[in-house]
C-alpha cells in the first residue's frame, strides 16, 4: 500500500515543501530512505521505530521504502520525523489517510513518542498556506510561533499518540491562542534611555538615528557609555508593523530563537556578536545555509562593540549589506538570498589605549599606533555610517548630580511622529528627491561644509538624509540651515585632519 504525508524542509529562512511517500513492498524486512536524506534524516528510522512502539505499533515484517520528494532537494533536520511516522501508519492502515492529504506534519520525535520543538516552524506554516493545505500539526513547544500565521488551522500536539487520535477523528487537538501568552512578556524593554545621564549630545544623536533608521558609529573612551547608549536604542524604536513582525518572527524561528517578545511581534531584535565572530557568523553560511547576525538583526539593531577588533573579512562584508539590505550566499549546489536590513550601531575607542583626546587621562599611543589602529577599518566602511558621534567621558560628580533624562516612552513618541512625517514625504533615494524641500541657504551651508571637510559624494547624500530626519523631528516641512549644520556635526571622522 502507498501512503503520502506532507512536510517541509528549511533552506535559509524559507521552507520548501516535501512529500513523504511510503510503500510497503515484498521482500526481506527492511527500511530504506531515498530522496537525498542527510544524516539526521537517515537516523529518523531509529527515532520513528521507537516512538511508534511506545503507542503499541509494531512494524510489519515487510520491506518499507520511504521516498522524500522532490528527489533533487537535500533533506535536513529532524522535523520530518512526524510526517514519516504518520505516513508509515497510513501505509499500514494504522491511521485514516483522509486528513493526511490536507495536513502539514512537523516535529521531531523522542524515543518515548513526545514531540520536540523544531526551528523554522513559522516558515513551514507559511509554506503550508501557500501550498493550500488546510491543517498543520506542530509541537507544543512551537505554540507561540503559530499565532502570527493566518489561513491555516494549526494544532499543537504533545505526543505522537495524540496525533494518531486526531487523524482518526477520535480526539481533537488544541489550537494556539492569545490566552496562552504570559502578560509579563508584553512589558517594556529592559534598558531605558532615562538611565543614561550626562550625554545629551549622544542621546540626541541616538534619537535621530532611531527616527531615520540611520547607521551610527560611537567613538569614545572606555566607560563613556557607548554600550549603554546602544543597548537603550531598541527601547525608543517604534514597535514593528504586522508585516515587519512576521518577517522578524520568521527569521527568529528559522534560527531556533524562541524569545516570546520577538515571536509574537512585540519587539525588534537586538544582536551584539562578539568581536571574535567569523565572517560566516556575521553574514550567514554553513551547510545547510543558516542566517547570520546581519539577518538575525533584520528590522532591528546590530551592535558591533569594539569595531576595530573584529576580523577584517567579517566587517568588510557590511559595506554592501548596509547599502543593499540583503545578503546573497552562493554555493555550488544552491544560491540563497537572506534579508539583512538592520540598523548597524558600532562602537570604538579613539586609539589602542582608549584615551586619545581625553582631557583627564594621558594617552600613551604614538601617532603611528593610532593610525595603525584606525587603519583596521577601511575608509569606505566608515563612510557608510550616517552618524559618527563623539562620546566624551562623564565625571562621577556630573553623573551623580545630573537629573534623569527623558524616559524611552517619551522619546519613542517623537520618533514615531518623525517617521510618520518622513513616510508622508515618500522615499528619498536620489539627489533630486533629497534636495526637494531644502532651503537654499541650507544647501549652500551643506555644500560649503562638504568642500571644507572633503567629504565624499556618499557622505554628502547621507548628511542630506540626516538633515531631513532632523527637520522631521523638529516638525518642519522644510530643511533649514540649522538642520544641515547639525547633520555636519555628526561627521566626526571627516572633521579630523588626514
Amino acid at each position: 500500500m502507498l501512503a503520502t504525508a506532507h512536510a517541509a524542509c528549511l533552506v535559509g529562512i524559507e521552507a520548501n515543501p516535501v512529500q513523504v511517500e511510503v510503500r510497503l513492498g515484498e521482500g526481506l524486512p527492511g527500511f530504506d530512505i531515498v530522496g537525498l536524506p542527510e544524516r539526521g534524516v537517515r537516523e529518523s528510522r531509529i527515532r520513528v521505530r521507537a516512538a511508534l512502539s511506545s503507542i503499541g505499533f509494531a512494524f510489519p515484517p515487510r520491506h518499507l521504502v520511504l521516498n522524500l520528494a522532490p528527489g533533487d532537494l537535500p533533506k535536513t533536520g529532524a522535523g520530518l520525523d512526524l510526517a514519516i511516522a504518520a505516513s508509515i501508519l497510513a501505509a499500514c492502515e494504522g491511521v485514516s489517510p483522509e486528513q493526511l492529504a490536507s495536513t502539514l506534519l512537523v516535529g521531531e520525535l523522542s524515543l518515548s513518542g513526545e514531540l520536540r520543538p523544531v526551528r523554522g516552524v513559522l516558515a513551514l506554516l507559511r509554506s503550508a498556506r501557500q501550498a493550500g493545505l488546510a491543517h498543520a500539526i506542530i509541537p507544543e513547544g512551537n505554540r507561540h510561533e503559530a499565532m502570527l500565521v493566518e489561513g491555516v488551522s494549526v494544532h499543537c500536539a504533545p505526543h505522537v499518540g495524540a496525533v494518531v487520535r486526531w487523524l482518526n477523528g477520535d480526539a481533537p487537538l488544541p489550537e494556539p491562542g492569545p490566552s496562552t501568552l504570559d502578560p509579563n512578556l508584553l512589558g517594556e524593554p529592559d534598558r531605558d534611555l532615562s538611565a543614561v545621564r550626562g550625554q545629551e549630545a549622544a542621546r540626541r544623536a541616538l534619537e535621530i538615528a532611531a527616527a531615520g533608521g540611520h547607521h551610527m558609529l560611537l567613538i569614545g573612551s572606555p566607560g563613556a557609555g557607548k554600550t549603554m547608549l546602544a543597548r537603550a536604542l531598541p527601547s525608543i524604536l517604534p514597535p514593528p508593523s504586522p508585516e515587519e513582525a512576521l518577517e522578524i518572527a520568521t527569521i527568529a524561528s528559522s534560527a531556533g530563537l524562541r524569545s516570546p517578545r520577538i515571536l509574537i511581534g512585540r519587539q525588534r531584535p537586538f544582536r551584539a556578536p562578539h568581536h571574535t565572530a567569523s565572517a560566516a557568523a556575521i553574514v550567514g553560511g554553513g551547510e545547510p545555509v543558516r542566517a547570520g547576525e546581519l539577518t538575525l538583526a533584520h528590522r532591528g539593531v546590530l551592535f558591533l562593540d569594539e569595531l576595530p577588533e573584529f576580523r577584517r573579512d567579517a566587517i568588510e562584508t557590511l559595506r554592501t549589506t548596509m547599502e543593499e539590505g540583503g545578503v546573497v550566499i552562493s554555493r555550488a549546489k544552491q544560491r540563497v538570498r537572506l534579508p539583512a536590513e538592520p540598523m548597524v550601531i558600532a562602537a570604538m575607542n579613539p586609539c589602542p589605549c582608549g584615551y586619545h583626546g581625553d582631557p583627564t587621562r594621558f594617552c600613551r599611543c604614538s601617532a603611528h599606533q593610532i593610525a595603525r589602529y584606525r587603519g583596521r577599518l577601511s575608509g569606505p566602511l566608515l563612510d557608510r555610517f550616517d552618524l559618527q558621534v563623539a562620546v566624551p567621558r562623564v565625571s562621577a560628580r556630573t553623573m551623580r548630580k545630573a537629573t534623569p533624562g527623558e524616559p524611552s516612552r517619551a522619546v519613542r513618541q517623537r520618533v514615531e511622529r518623525a517617521r510618520d512625517r518622513l513616510a508622508e514625504r515618500g522615499a528619498r533615494s536620489n539627489l533630486e528627491s533629497l534636495t526637494q524641500k531644502v532651503a537654499k541657504e541650507a544647501l549652500t551651508l551643506l555644500e560649503l561644509g562638504v568642500e571644507r571637510l572633503k567629504m565624499s559624494a556618499r557622505a554628502y547624500l547621507k548628511a542630506l538624509r540626516v538633515a531631513h530626519t532632523i527637520a522631521a523631528l523638529e516638525g518642519f516641512d522644510e530643511v533649514l540651515p540649522a538642520h544641515t549644520a547639525e547633520a555636519l556635526q555628526y561627521r566626526v571622522l571627516d572633521r579630523e585632519p588626514a
